[in-house]
């Protein structure tokens, strides 16, 4: 299957060939590997370099910093198509949304000073917005920048930090003013390399994502200096966050999507073979009418996605609108993941099975980039007008 359809709207010949050659980077890069990377907890970190050098991450990213000059659908394709060979340990979705703030907020001279080595790989980016005590109440977090001379002192925790084990630039959400509320909220990149003050904690263990080092940061007088200040203006915290969570929802969707397409493509291939009463299960109507309500779901995401990335890349994706991609997104990958598990019988419990592993990985879906119920409230708001 493909993301791209005769109707997508935003796909040119470009993307097509984009989507082949991130799909052949992955067949020899990613897929044999996976296995391993779930039992050491990450990713190789010269997987980073190698993506780099295969111009995986620069689509989306100006030709003045290193990439390729092209629109945000080519990072949607390098999304979809890693969720489409079952895999969801590469952090390279955090990635772009690090990269994406830079395009989107960063002074010139940040932007020349990071872009180039995010697209190469030379730089794995992180977002810390997370805290032991806050989840999706970003105004409440308690991690906290205050100046000193020249520079900011970082304190505070974060957790549940995708690539945080392996991050060289980390977008830490901090107070620079703490009776302000929202508007105290600022976003400082810190470099991790020679940060006297931080600390990574333990790689954490997850129900799925094994594959990915999910970490505790601790920061502790951590001097970073006031160049650091993404955008050059403090208090623009909170409307920065605000402003990029539209595409981070529907990179969940676009995750989602993917993982619908191989589990379905996975069971379909098991079922043709698996015999049972002299039959195969593909031949039972129970599993025939449960692959076509699967197959429904997805094509219904995949136009829905579509569309959503159509909408983004002409600036027109409204937070409801994203809401609902990453709510339905993913509420659907694991209603389709849990059928076809089904169908996989006793084996579908086995890790041998990918179905199982993706059953795992999917779960949180449902619950990052804000809960599901979050999204609701969000997509009610917008109704009350």
């Amino acid at each position: 299957m493909s993301l791209i359809t005769k109707t997508s709207a935003w796909a040119e010949e470009e993307h097509r060939m984009f989507a082949d050659a991130v799909g052949r980077f992955y067949d020899a890069e990613l897929v044999p590997n996976m296995d391993r990377w779930v039992d050491q907890g990450m990713v190789d970190r010269d997987f980073w370099t190698r993506a780099g050098e295969a111009g995986i991450m620069s689509g989306a990213i100006s030709e003045d910093f290193g990439g390729a000059g092209g629109g945000i659908g080519f990072d949607a394709i390098t999304v979809y198509e890693q969720g489409a060979r079952g895999d969801c340990g590469w952090g390279f979705s955090i990635q772009s949304i690090v990269m994406h703030y830079l395009v989107a907020f960063a002074t010139e001279e940040q932007k020349q000073r990071w872009l180039p080595k995010l697209v190469t790989g030379e730089m794995v980016g992180a977002i810390a917005m997370t805290e032991p005590g806050t989840g999706s109440d970003l105004q409440a977090v308690r991690t906290t920048a205050e100046k000193d001379g020249n520079s900011y002192r970082l304190n505070g925790s974060k957790t549940f930090i995708t690539n945080g084990h392996t991050a060289d630039l980390i977008i830490v959400v901090a107070k620079t003013d703490k009776t302000a509320g929202a508007k105290g909220v600022s976003l400082i990149a810190l470099e991790t390399e020679g940060a006297e003050g931080f600390r990574r904690g333990r790689n954490l263990k997850k129900l799925g994502m094994k594959a990915n080092d999910t970490a505790e940061l601790f920061f502790e007088d951590v001097k970073v200096p006031m160049t650091n200040l993404l955008g050059g203006e403090e208090g623009q915290g909170f409307y920065q966050l605000m402003r990029q969570l539209p595409w981070e929802r529907l990179l969940i969707a676009l995750t989602a999507l993917g993982t619908i397409d191989f589990a379905i493509a996975e069971t379909v291939k098991y079922v043709q073979e698996r015999k049972a009463f002299g039959s195969r299960v593909m031949d039972f109507q129970n599993t025939r009418f449960k692959l076509a309500e699967a197959k429904t779901k997805a094509e219904l995401l995949r136009s829905f996605v579509n569309d959503c990335i159509t909408r983004l890349e002409a600036g027109e994706l409204d937070a409801a609108t994203a809401s609902m991609a990453k709510y339905w997104g993913s509420q659907t990958q694991n209603e389709v993941v849990h059928e076809c598990l089904q169908l996989f019988g006793g084996y579908g419990f086995m890790m041998e099975y990918p179905i199982a592993r993706l059953y795992g990985d999917s779960r949180v879906q449902m619950i990052y980039g804000g809960t599901n119920e979050i999204m609701k409230e969000l997509i009610a708001r917008s109704l009350d007008i």
